[in-house]
């Protein structure tokens, strides 16, 4: 899978640009504040929907322009694609790939894969829970976008659930006897997102352990660790476990229980990588993990993911940047950074300086 061509028009800070990718490495460079990032993030919201890091859409409309305009040229292994998107200064987005509207986000994913690599992922293994489960839940979406649909309902439901305990506090019989509607549809759809989530980690764990020795002779362990503990995830299981726990929430006027409070046993070297790894071993673990989810998806699709380093390699000390180097070697990758020697240069490579919001192809 590899990206052929990107234009932009008014997204972020570019008024106009368009690059056209090596099906290898490409270097987007140039200092900081300049729009570096921005390319990646356009990339990315073909393929997850959202942008990773803005809060709403209507933040990607350059200044004083009335829409923001992507398009974008792709390929796997069966076809080529390519996709349209607009977003209105109002936030509103229209997405069309292959000449199709899509209007809803799952529609879109597992179109175009990615793995985004940032220094806010080195901290994906020190952070809170909520990393760790968007690390899993934007993998898992990609490549299975019913898991998506399971998850925006089941967010819909619980947001119902945590209303239905807010609002009626002090009629307590009313809440018990409205509860378990919503804890039914909550067991439905969390058993669906609990065994996909465990087949993931399984499947990540065993390659980020290998990774992780190769680069360091360090034993890495990975497990899913569930809120709701059960020897058997059926909808009959988790609903009585939520019945059996009500009035827990009741009285904390708040879901207690459930998969939104899921998270990732790291270890290394038999201890809680959170608390006791070094830096170093930290950012080793978390390197591994986003490795190993390229890995996934070639192991699900029969190809490579894009992967878009964004001012990785500064972060990184001279092994670790040798190491992924070498993994990414064969595979097309977008890496952002203040200089030009990090990834290395061959007749593939191709450099883009980024200055003012202006795309130069110095290749």
């Amino acid at each position: 899978m590899y990206i052929k061509k990107l234009k932009l028009t008014n997204f972020r800070n570019y008024e106009r640009a368009e690059l056209e990718f090596s099906p290898l490495t490409n270097i987007i460079y140039g200092n900081n504040a300049q729009g570096k990032t921005n390319i990646l993030e356009s990339v990315y919201l073909f393929a997850q929907g959202r942008s990773h890091r803005a809060k709403t859409d209507k933040e990607l409309v350059r200044f004083g322009a009335d829409f923001a305009g992507l398009e974008i040229e792709f390929c796997d292994s069966k076809r080529e694609h390519n996709g349209k998107m607009q977003i209105l200064k109002n936030g509103r987005k229209a997405v069309r790939i292959n000449h199709v509207s899509i209007s809803k986000l799952s529609q879109l994913m597992n179109y175009l894969n990615v793995v985004m690599f940032s220094p806010e992922d080195l901290n994906m293994v020190k952070g809170s829970p909520n990393i760790r489960r968007r690390f899993t839940d934007s993998a898992i979406s990609q490549l299975y976008p019913a898991y998506l649909s399971s998850l925006m309902e089941y967010n819909k439901v619980l947001d119902q659930k945590n209303s239905l305990l807010r609002t009626n506090r002090r009629s307590i019989n009313d809440v018990k006897k409205t509860l378990w509607i919503w804890n039914e549809q909550l067991a439905e759809l969390a058993v669906k997102i609990m065994r996909a989530r465990t087949d993931f980690t399984d499947s990540i764990a065993t390659a980020a352990k290998a990774i992780q020795h190769d680069i360091s002779g360090e034993v890495l362990d990975i497990r899913y660790v569930p809120n709701i503990r059960l020897e058997e995830y059926t909808k009959e299981a988790v609903y009585d476990y939520l019945n059996d726990r009500a009035d827990r929430e009741i009285d904390a006027v708040s879901s207690l229980y459930g998969i939104q409070r899921d998270d990732l046993d790291i270890q290394v070297e038999g201890r809680d990588a959170k608390l006791f790894a070094s830096q170093g071993q930290q950012r080793t673990a978390a390197l591994s993990m986003k490795i190993a989810q390229s890995e996934y998806i070639n192991d699900i699709k029969g190809e490579y993911p894009i992967l878009l380093l964004d001012d990785i390699m500064s972060e990184l000390d001279i092994s670790r940047r040798m190491y992924l180097s070498e993994r990414i070697r064969d595979k097309q990758v977008l890496i952002t950074s203040t200089d030009t020697d990090l990834a290395g240069k061959d007749t593939a490579t191709r450099q883009f300086r980024i200055e003012k919001g202006t795309v130069t192809d110095v290749s």
